[in-house]
């Protein structure tokens, strides 16, 4: 049985808004792989959970390495319509950055990993198509966030001590492994904190620039530059004292 090409395999996911059966094989099978890994389950048990026959299953998907592709470019989408919405309604660069890191928190309180970061770990294992579809995720993520950083940057909420893009994928991937040491120790908020003091050191970052903005003589005197607004995190901390 031949694997099906790559625009078939986006017919299938369009099919799958309008086909009840595709729709609960994706949806089950993306538990699986957020759960267990794309190595950790079998056509035998997408088949029992959903209902069908495996010969079912494979009418609809040929090949486990079909229905891969299928759930990393159907999670890319979301991610995709999620991001439009964050740019689209949250106009703060640091609140943005937030609401970014949040939508790795609320897979991670689902007691899921984020699917492309846990395919990604088994990354030598997957057939050419999945590892392009895979790429195609982390370079929006990171082009997102290093957007995001640079118009950051240059209204003075963040201050980078490398290149927006460099940043960005030092943070994606700061996100996606802290995803993993909190998953070990069954705790969401370890990776809340750990996202958050990123955030605050990235806003503390553009105070420091402005001080070492001001001239020699100037920082003698105790002359102290005034940031263009409060950091969020120096407003979090006032308001705990």
């Amino acid at each position: 049985m031949r694997e099906k090409t790559s625009s078939e395999s986006t017919k299938a996911q369009r099919q799958g808004a309008s086909d009840p059966t595709v729709s609960r094989i994706l949806e089950v099978a993306e538990r699986l792989v957020q759960t267990r890994g794309f190595n950790g389950f079998s056509y035998a048990d997408i088949a029992a959970e959903v209902g069908i026959t495996k010969a079912s299953l494979h009418y609809h998907f040929a090949t486990k390495a079909e229905l891969g592709r299928t759930l990393v470019v159907r999670y890319t989408d979301a991610f995709t319509a999620a991001l439009h919405k964050i740019t689209a309604t949250v106009p703060a660069a640091a609140e943005r950055l937030r609401a970014y890191v949040k939508l790795y928190n609320d897979v991670l309180r689902k007691e899921r990993m984020c699917l492309c970061g846990m395919v990604a770990a088994e990354y030598g294992t997957l057939p050419t198509p999945m590892q392009a579809a895979l790429r195609v995720f982390f370079d929006l993520n990171e082009g997102w966030v290093a957007a995001l950083l640079d118009e950051g940057q240059r209204e003075g909420s963040f201050g980078l001590r490398a290149p927006p893009a460099e940043a960005a994928r030092m943070l994606v991937g700061a996100l996606e492994g802290e995803m993993l040491v909190a998953s070990a120790y069954a705790d969401p908020g370890r990776f809340a904190s750990s996202a958050e003091l990123l955030v605050a050191q990235l806003e503390d970052g553009a105070d420091g620039r402005a001080e070492a903005a001001l001239p020699r003589a100037a920082r003698r005197r105790g002359v102290r530059a005034a940031p263009p607004r409060e950091s969020g995190s120096a407003a979090r901390r006032a308001a705990t004292r």
